[in-house]
């Protein structure tokens, strides 16, 4: 046993928190770019648009690519490794961000950052989906999905906190500190688990082609219509929070840290107290009724437009800043069920291509064309509205509405998520 091994530890806990942080750490150098939008667009003399080619499409670019190859890499070896190299990688790319003098240079450095989470994160569901059972894997799943909101806070309040104070070029160099950190911790203190090691299906070393995976996604109905209906989720959420703080500082005249705070605020504790509790319930709730797992989204996303519509009208800013904070609570009640719906039907040697193939499918829908839909609206709109702010909110209302399209989706998937989740766990597509 060498020094290295003897370090590392089968810990769920243990790998559940360090891998959790890492996708805070991720969240973060996401998010981080949403809040420095208007010093970054004053500086390079950017509009909308090519703010959400920075903030989304060029994230997406190889990320949708590279997320699938290495997906495959990681059904054969060891995946710890590629989380931890992809977190060094990403971190050396948001601290590259700082340093960009241009617009290309800008984009570049924003293409590594999406490179470098390829690399890493398609194997993250994956090692907790065998660390944990499959009657506790939506809650695990959902407190690793705490990343987005826990990301979403510290990337707007701490990044408009130190860019205010010494410049959005030290944001982004202080981000990239912690990822640096987590990844050596991976690596040195937690073991890789057995593969398949709760689940109910015969060990093998055969990985399954790429193709019979995603053949799973399409064919399955209730893995169809989850796949569609979240991606829809996250086109509109990745669009929404892309702009947030530019609409309290453009809507009501808040200050950069005011903004950053804020939206900082109102989209992680609600949506931190929405994930972990919607992994719960729907948990405890298919101990009885496996529909649970579709009828919580279902709901929540239903409820999500009208509750968005509702605060973003709103002209007092006190209103607005609560109500979107009530509409955080609906808006990502998807996560942990969705996630853990899809570990569940996918076997073991299945499970690290098709986080890749849905990472595929959100950073190219929800990150890559969300935040660049809601800033042509907010160009268009701005033509013809009153003021900046009033076309801002006009595109983020419209872009609202794609909630109840998402909804329905899981609608349909709970008329047939209790046949779907009593199928054998084969290698076959069908």
């Amino acid at each position: 046993m060498s020094r290295l091994t003897a370090l590392r530890r089968k810990s769920p806990t243990l790998a559940l928190v360090l891998l959790t942080s890492i996708g805070i750490v991720g969240f973060i150098d996401r998010i981080i770019m949403n809040v420095l939008v208007e010093p970054i667009k004053a500086d390079f003399g950017l509009s909308d648009f090519q703010i959400g080619l920075v903030n989304g499409l060029a994230f997406a670019v190889l990320n949708v690519v590279l997320g699938l190859a290495m997906a495959r890499v990681a059904e054969r070896t060891r995946r710890l490794t590629l989380i931890s190299f992809g977190t060094f990688f990403w971190s050396l790319a948001t601290a590259a961000t700082g340093f960009a003098t241009n617009f290309a240079q800008l984009l570049t450095a924003r293409i590594g950052v999406g490179v470098g989470e390829a690399v890493g994160l398609p194997s993250t569901s994956s090692v907790i989906s065998d660390y944990f059972p499959p009657e506790k894997r939506a809650s695990a799943i959902s407190v690793s999905m705490l990343s987005p909101p826990l990301g979403a806070f510290i990337g707007a309040a701490g990044g408009s906190l130190i860019a205010h104070s010494y410049g959005w070029q030290m944001a982004l160099y202080c981000a990239a500190i912690p990822g640096f950190i987590l990844a050596i911790a991976l690596h040195l203190f937690v073991e890789e688990p057995t593969r398949g090691q709760h689940d109910a299906v015969a060990t093998t070393d055969e990985v399954p082609p790429m193709l019979r995976v995603i053949g799973r996604y399409l064919s399955w109905p209730t893995m169809r219509h989850m796949l569609i209906g979240s991606a829809v989720a996250s086109l509109v959420g990745f669009g929404l929070n892309a702009f947030m703080a530019s609409l309290f500082m453009r809507k009501f005249g808040f200050s950069l840290v005011e903004a950053g705070l804020t939206s900082g605020l109102v989209a992680a504790l609600p949506a931190a107290i929405s994930v972990v509790g919607a992994g719960v319930l729907a948990d405890r709730w298919g101990k009885k009724d496996k529909r649970s797992y579709a009828l919580v989204p279902a709901i929540t996303l239903t409820l999500s437009t009208p509750l968005f519509l509702l605060a973003v009208s709103r002209d007092n800013a006190t209103m607005a800043i609560i109500l979107i904070g009530v509409s955080a609570l609906a808006q990502y009640c998807y996560l942990g069920p969705t996630f853990g719906t899809f570990q569940n039907m996918l076997h073991p040697r299945m499970r690290a291509t098709g986080s890749a193939f849905t990472n595929l499918v959100y950073s190219l829908v929800g990150g890559g064309i969300g935040p660049v839909i809601l800033g042509a609206l907010s160009d268009t709109f701005t033509k013809t509205a009153a003021t900046p702010g009033d076309g801002l909110t006009l595109a983020m209302g419209a872009l609202s509405c794609l909630y109840l399209w998402a909804g329905l989706h899981y609608w349909l998937a709970a008329r047939h998520i209790r046949s779907d989740l009593d199928r054998p766990l084969g290698l076959e597509p069908a």
